[in-house]
């Protein structure tokens, strides 16, 4: 059983006498990438500044590493690193200074460890640089490398990829795994790009109006989530005999659709077949993650 990083449990949070976050609850295991996405004003970002510790919740409680947040924070806050919105840097500075500025802060952290941060972000040869020379994905990486200085075991990024160019999305997402699978880092993504979340995450956290409706394995969501379609020559005959083995039946065009289930699939062909019917097509589609999202919040646009 892998480890619980971080359990969040009714989280709420009231502005007012507006309740903006609503019993929220999930888990973060080690070495897995997992993913938050929502609406815009769904509560993503209130969620995460409670999370970093930069608000406190109106009720629930956040423990990391076995730490509450709210009773032990001190202890709870050394186990986490975070960029939240835009890494903080002294543009004026070089990559090495930044680091060494940012290090006084943090107990336990010499020369030695600046090191193997920079060599875990592979910055070796730009690192004594001025970071106003850096591209964005460089001050990415120098921003990460600064929230891995004090050996966190749970690191947030918040639109790690945003502003990226496509060379620069592949490698933060392969970066991304690296931290996960080889340092044994639990990283809790937040993005906009479903497709980046799709490819990266193990898990996803899906937030609307305040509240989780789905914590599940990107894997398994998509194919729970698998849809057959069917280009018959006599479709009304058809729909008949797909509602007698999948229930439902939606037309789109030419194609019925249905669920996608192999012994059902099987079934129903040899009964179409048997009626005489010819079935021209049955093609296997994954929902992307980008259709579930739009199915689960009805519609809604994400931030």
């Amino acid at each position: 059983m892998q480890e619980i990083t971080m359990a969040v449990r009714g989280l709420r949070k009231t502005i007012g006498k507006k309740e903006i976050i609503r019993g929220i609850d999930f888990t973060l295991k080690r070495g897995e990438v997992f993913g938050f996405l929502g609406p815009n004003g769904s509560g993503k970002t209130t969620t995460i500044r409670m999370l970093v510790g930069l608000i406190r919740p109106t009720a629930g409680f956040i423990e990391i590493c076995g730490y509450d947040l709210l009773k032990q924070f001190p202890e709870a806050i050394r186990q986490l690193g975070c960029i939240v919105e835009n890494p903080e840097l002294y543009s004026f500075l070089s990559g090495w200074d930044n680091l060494e500025y940012f290090a006084r802060m943090i107990d336990g952290v010499d020369q030695k460890r600046i090191q193997e941060v920079v060599n875990l972000v592979k910055m070796q040869a730009r690192i004594h640089d001025k970071v106003k020379t850096y591209s964005l994905g460089m001050r990415q990486r120098l921003g990460i490398a600064q929230a891995l200085l004090g050996r966190p075991k749970v690191l947030i990024l918040d639109e790690p990829t945003n502003g990226l160019d496509p060379s620069g999305i592949r490698e933060m997402r392969e970066f991304i795994r690296y931290l996960a699978n080889t340092e044994g880092l639990s990283v809790f993504v937040s993005s906009h790009l479903l497709s980046e979340i799709q490819q990266l995450c193990d898990r996803v956290a899906i937030i609307s109006k305040g509240a989780v409706i789905h914590v599940t394995e990107v894997d398994t969501l998509l194919a729970q989530n698998e849809r057959a379609f069917w280009r018959v020559n006599e479709p009304d005959k058809a729909i008949a005999i797909l509602e007698a083995s999948f229930g439902a039946v939606v037309v789109e065009g030419a194609f019925l659709i249905t669920t996608y289930d192999e012994h059902l699939v099987a079934q129903a062909h040899r009964q179409l077949v048997q009626a005489g019917l010819a079935v021209f097509e049955m093609s296997r589609k994954l929902s992307t993650l980008e259709e579930l999202f739009l199915e689960l919040t009805g519609g809604e646009s994400i931030d």
